[in-house]
């Protein structure tokens, strides 16, 4: 009995590769937009600290994204005041934290001014 190995095609594969650069892309703008350096976006741990700058949170609150489950409430807490620091409410920092793909686009490209980080109280 001959076994068939299952594996992704090109199509899909070219598929990621153009989703990860879109989402590279978003991301560059987003940060350009908040006054950033665009390549901070492309860099593992900073991109996540340069996020927390945005947002207006501390540095620190990156040790926050290793705990388990307080992690997914950081996030969305973080995407909430991203949200807040583009001029947008609650509803689009929700929207951030669950739909990236669809709502990073709309505030990069979008008409969404970066007007500093939210205060916090």
């Amino acid at each position: 009995m001959e076994y068939e190995q299952s594996t992704p095609g090109l199509l899909f594969w070219i598929i990621c590769i153009a989703i990860g650069i879109f989402y590279i892309a978003t991301m560059w703008k987003v940060f350009e937009k908040a006054g950033k350096p665009g390549w901070a976006s492309i860099i593992p741990i900073y991109n996540t600290i340069v996020l927390l700058q945005i947002a207006g949170r501390p540095v620190w609150w990156i040790l926050l994204f290793l705990i388990p489950i307080v992690n997914i409430v950081i996030a969305i807490m973080v995407h909430i005041d991203i949200s807040k620091a583009f001029g947008h409410g609650v509803g689009f920092g929700w929207g951030l934290a669950l739909l990236g793909l669809i709502f990073f686009p709309i505030l990069a490209w979008g008409d969404s001014q970066y007007q500093g980080p939210p205060q916090h109280g």
